[in-house]
């Protein structure tokens, strides 16, 4: 295992490299979504981070991907994921002046968008919660220091998809920011409790499928 200064040096290499990277390609790129989820994403966001860790000694498990606490995970995740799923809603509802249904939907069978919501949500949850998040606490000791960078990193990495994908205005991008930023530290805030990636996945799911379905 490697010590705390060259898991800190990894962190920030990883999470600079991440934001400019995905920032160069929201702006340059936009592909199908099921070509970005199923394959860009997860060799831009993923692989990186399973060639670290070889080098650090840690273990899958470090990541939350353990049959550990499982069902106390989805138990957490379901519960908190009500108010994020209204936190959807809200999202869509601030940028239409209402709820709008079908921008998303057209001929793609909802089980695929549903299938697309989880790959996204497993590339992503791995590399901040399980990663990113999980990596600070083990440097910094503290659950709430290691939460709020992560969370500001969190939300830093969405500005282009507000921008150049929602094509939010200012005061709706910032809105969407600040609902992003709140579901961020309590996908971390349940990661913490469980050490198990999935309740963050399923989390991120109720968080983001009213977003796919309705924006």
């Amino acid at each position: 295992m490697k010590s705390k200064t060259t898991v800190i040096k990894n962190i920030t290499i990883y999470s600079t490299y991440l934001i400019v990277v995905w920032a160069f390609y929201r702006f340059l790129f936009q592909l199908p979504d099921n070509i970005e989820e199923l394959v860009v994403k997860p060799i831009l966001w993923l692989v990186p981070i399973f060639i670290i860790m070889r080098k650090e000694g840690f273990g899958l498990s470090s990541l939350g991907i353990t049959f550990k606490n499982f069902f106390s995970s989805v138990y957490l995740s379901v519960a908190l994921g009500v108010i994020f799923l209204a936190e959807g809603l809200l999202t869509n509802f601030l940028k239409y002046g209402g709820f709008h249904f079908g921008a998303n939907i057209g001929s793609t069978p909802l089980i695929i968008t549903l299938g697309l919501s989880f790959a996204t949500a497993i590339s992503e949850e791995t590399a901040f919660r399980g990663y990113i998040f999980g990596r600070l606490w083990f440097v910094l000791k503290n659950e709430l220091s290691a939460n709020t960078i992560t969370t500001i990193l969190w939300t830093a990495i969405h500005i282009p998809i507000a921008f150049f994908v929602l094509n939010y205005t200012l005061p709706q991008g910032i809105i969407y920011l600040i609902l992003t930023a709140i579901f961020g530290f309590g996908s971390a805030y349940i990661f913490a409790r469980t050490k198990n990636i999935t309740g963050s996945i399923l989390l991120h799911v109720l968080w983001e499928w009213p977003i796919i379905l309705f924006r």
